[in-house]
This record gives structure tokens, C-alpha cells and sequence, in this order.
């Protein structure tokens, strides 16, 4: 009975705390941008769409798995211009749908603490937690991609291995992608034939 009551009082979707900025463990990129956030968000969450952008050209993402769930497989693998592939696996830990996204490439589906995997091509492996942000903001989206480390360390080799500028080019590139989404979505509704009138026409009469 006591269990049952205490049962009844948890919410139906408990928020995450947001984490606080870190520096010396945190990168942060923060843009404004003139697509709106679901269709960032679609982007970021369909296979076909994420490939498109993820890698910054003329590295490639050649494979894409969205298991869109907390504790789901996010896996990608990545190609570099020589066609040398590297797999990244991660687990996603909190989805609310056009707001909020996070993943860790520290643990693989289920939660379970990840083995060996690559980082951005990089041989040794280091993990971080990513957090991506989306508001309305106009007609666009206020992004914001909080980027954790574990050590001082591996956030400075993050920031050396390019961050700011892959992760920048990555956005204009998802921003491209979520562009021609809209594209064809007004296509397809400029194109869609008028449905059949659901009532007979009353015959006209003479005055």
C-alpha cells in the first residue's frame, strides 16, 4: 500500500537537471539559426537526415543507427577521405522531443559502459557527453551543443582536435539539410491535388 502511494506521486516524465557550465571540462557551441526546431530536431534524429550532415565534408557518415529511446543505440560510423572507416557507438539518455537531446558516447545501449570505439577518427578513445539544446527563437532555433569531459585534458585535446570549427561546419551543414526538408514539404503541399468535394454542389438557379 505504501509503495503504491509513492508510486502514484512520481510525475509522468521527471526532467533531467541541467548541467552547469564547467570550464576546463566543457565546449560549448552556441548559434542562432534560421530553421526552426523541428526540423533541427528531425535532423538530428532520422537516419537518412543525420548522415547528410553529421561529419564535417570531406569526411563522410556512411552509417547510421537512431534507436530513439533513453538507453537506445546511437551509432554511427564515420568515413575519411582516404575511405578508412571508424565506428562510434553511444547511448542516448534524454529526449524531449523538439527541446532537448542528449547522448554519451561512455556508455552503449542500455547503459552499459562502453568498450573500444574512436572518436572523430582518433585511435585513442575518450568519452564525452553531449547535450543539444533547441529553443524557438523567431522563426528559427537558438541552438546550443554542451559538450562534457571528464578531465581537463580531454577537453583541450577535444578543442585541438577541431571542435569549434567540425562541430561549426556540422551545424551549417544540418542547417542545409533541415532547409531542404522544408523545401520539399512545401513542394508537397503547393503539388497535393484537391481532395474530391465532400458534398454534391446545390444546382444554380435563374433569378
Amino acid at each position: 500500500m505504501i509503495h503504491a502511494k509513492i508510486h502514484a506521486k512520481i510525475p509522468a516524465r521527471i526532467p533531467a537537471k541541467l548541467p552547469q557550465l564547467r570550464p576546463g571540462l566543457d565546449l560549448v557551441l552556441e548559434r542562432v539559426v534560421d530553421v526552426p526546431p523541428k526540423l533541427v530536431w528531425r535532423a538530428w534524429t532520422t537516419p537518412e537526415h543525420l548522415m547528410k550532415w553529421f561529419t564535417p565534408v570531406p569526411w563522410k557518415t556512411v552509417a547510421c543507427e537512431i534507436d530513439l529511446r533513453p538507453g537506445g543505440r546511437f551509432h554511427t560510423v564515420m568515413q575519411s577521405p582516404e575511405g578508412r572507416e571508424f565506428p562510434n557507438v553511444g547511448c542516448y539518455l534524454e529526449l524531449i522531443e523538439n527541446e532537448r537531446l542528449t547522448w554519451t558516447n561512455a556508455l552503449e545501449e542500455g547503459f552499459r559502459p562502453t568498450g573500444a570505439s574512436t572518436v572523430c577518427g582518433e585511435e585513442a578513445f575518450f568519452a564525452f557527453t553531449a547535450v543539444i539544446s533547441l529553443a524557438p527563437y523567431g522563426k528559427g532555433t537558438k541552438y546550443t551543443a554542451l559538450v562534457m569531459h571528464g578531465d581537463e585534458a580531454n577537453t583541450k585535446r577535444h578543442e585541438e582536435m577541431g571542435f569549434h570549427d567540425g562541430w561549426g561546419k556540422a551545424l551549417d551543414q544540418l542547417v542545409a539539410v533541415a532547409k531542404a526538408m522544408e523545401r520539399r514539404t512545401r513542394l508537397v503541399v503547393i503539388s497535393a491535388p484537391l481532395a474530391a468535394h465532400p458534398w454534391p454542389l446545390a444546382p444554380a438557379t435563374g433569378g
